[in-house]
């Protein structure tokens, strides 16, 4: 559905792909993202479970002339089965690099029993980098960037599959790139003690492991481990707090300036809101807003204003949290 820039709610959704898309438990239409050019171009991409298998599905879309409806005509871009019905990931984002980023759950139940999140011999628990633009992406949907971790150098291939951008991840409930600096902020759902954000700079070559499933948040999930071996978050809390991390934004915004650079997050369970600043000084985090809501996700406007929206009533509300 459409909201116009007054709050009323169109009457005539974007585009209808309920015919398609099984909903229920961590399952449904779980990302949709506009190409950084879809003024001239028209096109979107949607994350989905598919109906029947539950499977997850990346398709472009492409909308109308006047930019009011899409053709819910799709080019699917790539399929992946789902073991089970939770961590499905679902997050798409452009980067500040123009490839498409998209983010994928081990796979589901608990303890990642297959061990997908460390492995890169799937596409389950990764953050993937594509390039949907790249002339060589009309046949397949997509190209491979030459510089992601795992790609092919000459015929020699790259040691894991090449989507991989970043793995070791649970379920990467919603990321997002900070406007001011190009770095991306993942906030990951923890199993049953700890909650996490990771950082990954904009200046990084790519393949961080943030730790999963020897890792949860900073702390040993196996009963042995060596946490030198992995990327620890830049910030966690423990489930006194919450249960379920959902990532949200660095403000950029102008209506708020005393949050500027402060990544603003919060948690589906209890509802908390929080702040994390990163600086010079070191990170710290607060317990900005007890929202009562059943936070599912955050947005950013073209003016980098907040927003979140609530499974429990079904709204959207615009983050405000200035004094």
């Amino acid at each position: 559905m459409v909201v116009e820039a007054d709050g009323s709610l169109r009457a005539e959704p974007f585009v209808d792909l309920s015919n398609r898309v099984l909903a229920g438990a961590e399952r449904g239409l779980l990302g949709v993202v506009f190409h950084p050019d879809f003024e001239r171009n028209g096109r979107l991409f949607v994350h989905y479970s598919r109906a029947g298998d539950g499977a997850t599905v990346v398709s472009e879309l492409q909308a109308s002339a006047d930019r009011q409806t899409a053709d819910p005509t799709e080019r699917v871009l790539l399929t992946h089965a789902q073991p089970f019905a939770n961590h499905n990931g679902g997050q798409l984002a452009f980067g500040p690099d123009g490839y498409l980023y998209l983010g994928l759950g081990d796979g589901g139940s608990g303890g990642d029993p297959f061990g997908n999140g460390q492995s890169t011999d799937t596409l389950l628990g990764k953050i993937l980098r594509l390039d949907v633009d790249s002339p060589s992406a009309a046949g397949r949907g997509y190209a491979i960037p030459p510089d992601n971790p795992y790609a092919p150098q000459g015929d020699a291939p790259g040691g894991g599959l090449p989507e991989i951008w970043a793995f070791g991840l649970r379920n990467p409930w919603r990321f997002s790139f900070d406007r001011g600096t190009g770095d991306l902020y993942i906030g990951d759902v923890g199993q049953g003690s700890w909650e996490e954000i990771d950082r990954q700079a904009a200046s990084t070559a790519g393949g961080e492991n943030y730790g999963w499933n020897a890792m949860e948040g900073d702390h040993c999930f196996q009963e042995e481990c060596d946490p030198t071996r992995y990327v620890p978050p830049i910030a966690e809390y423990s489930h006194e707090l919450g249960c379920s991390v959902t990532g949200g934004y660095v403000y950029r915004g102008l209506a708020q300036l005393e949050l500027d650079g402060a990544y603003v997050f919060g948690d589906y369970c209890s509802g908390i809101v929080f702040t994390l600043q990163v600086d010079d000084d070191g990170i710290s985090s607060k317990q900005v807003l007890e929202s009562g809501l059943r936070i599912t996700a955050f947005g950013e406007d073209e003016q980098g204003e907040l927003y979140l929206a609530d499974l429990k009533g079904g709204g959207i509300y615009r983050v405000l949290l200035g004094d």
